[in-house]
């Protein structure tokens, strides 16, 4: 029995619920709704919330920052209509939670965050769940990772004003973005599609992440 057939035995109904109410809530794309079934999301919260972790609900990481509910991350990922070959940038890793999900349903993952111990600890926990096929970086998100673009998709888990000019550059033609865009009086979820130098945007839904701080973002607080 490996790591993570162990890890799903626990809070196994829970899961199951917390699928049941992603469906009831419009999520139908299948690889995703079995990629949620195989992530332990228990396992990318503190102990303290573990009992919480399938409410569809944000919960605390540490260093000011939150594993979005479910179904957001359900939302977020069917939105990019992974079919299992693409290569996906990710910006924030934060608890690795949405990085797990996504290297269910891609071919790789490329995972930027600027907080050194949240992204370590994903790591961390990453390898030992098995994945294999994600790459790390310690960084400023916003400026994207240029020198291994460009990218099918673009997943950015953190609020901005807009979409980094950096990111839209390191999206194929007809590639997908997916960004919560706002600030902390009010945010939505856009999905973007790159057509030439512009993009087609198409709003689903109110939403609310934590800022995208970084240059090309929001400035960080003193």
């Amino acid at each position: 029995m490996n790591l993570t057939t162990h890890c799903l035995q626990k809070y196994a109904g829970h899961r199951q619920k917390m699928i049941e109410e992603i469906i009831d809530r419009g999520i139908k794309d299948l690889r995703v709704i079995e990629a949620m079934s195989r992530v332990p999301r228990h396992l990318f919260v503190r102990e303290t919330f573990q009992h919480k972790a399938y409410g569809d609900h944000p919960l605390p990481i540490g260093e000011s920052q939150t594993i979005s509910q479910p179904f957001i991350v359900a939302a977020m990922s069917q939105a990019l209509q992974l079919k299992g070959e693409e290569r996906v940038l990710e910006i924030g890793t934060g608890s690795g939670y949405q990085t797990a999900i996504l290297s269910e349903l891609a071919a790789q993952v490329f995972t930027i965050e600027r907080v050194k111990s949240l992204g370590q600890q994903a790591k961390q926990l990453l390898d030992r769940l098995g994945y294999t096929h994600i790459n790390y970086k310690i960084f400023d998100g916003t400026y994207g990772w240029r020198e291994l673009g460009p990218y099918d998709a673009v997943v950015i888990t953190a609020a901005g004003p807009e979409v980094p000019q950096a990111l839209i550059e390191q999206v194929k033609e007809g590639g997908l973005i997916v960004a919560p865009i706002g600030d902390d009086q009010g945010q939505e979820l856009m999905l973007y599609t790159k057509r030439g130098k512009r993009l087609s945007a198409r709003c689903m839904g109110a939403c609310f992440f934590v800022p995208l701080i970084g240059k090309y973002g929001v400035p960080e607080k003193e």
